[in-house]
């Protein structure tokens, strides 16, 4: 179980590298916190003049994680500037299923406004290691 401290620490580290994105196209910073156990890792969107080239937030902080040695995301944080709060992308949705497909999903928009799902509801059915005959990871 997550405590509610936790999930205010996840989402402060969201917060905090949000402001580190790098958005000069679409100017829609975001800022992503994976927590795995008790650690928390990173990341932040990097946009590139050739869109397709650009990197989301929540891959970002994934990745860290990875290279960490993780294997399992027990919640991801998701912070943007938008009014309502923004859930990640249907391709972040799918790496973030790779670690976790019940992991909790926090979203926060401006005025500390926030929304929680669970992975599973925003990305119901998904394909995972079990379709190819994998176990996931551990």
């Amino acid at each position: 179980m997550i405590s509610n401290e936790q999930i205010d620490e996840l989402v402060a580290a969201a917060r905090s590298a949000k402001e580190r994105a790098y958005a000069p196209y679409s100017r829609f910073r975001v800022g992503a916190a994976v927590l795995v156990g008790g650690r928390i890792f990173v990341g932040a969107n990097i946009e590139n003049a050739s869109y397709p080239l650009s990197v989301c937030a929540e891959r970002n902080a994934v990745a860290a994680a990875v290279i960490a040695g993780e294997r399992r995301i027990d919640a991801v944080a998701v912070s943007t500037d938008e009014s309502e709060p923004t859930p990640p992308c249907g391709g972040c949705r799918q790496v973030l299923n790779e670690f976790g497909p019940a992991m909790r999903v926090i979203s926060e928009g401006a005025d500390a406004k926030r929304a929680d799902w669970s992975l599973s509801e925003l990305l119901p059915h998904a394909f995972g290691p079990e379709d190819l005959g994998v176990d996931r990871p551990t």
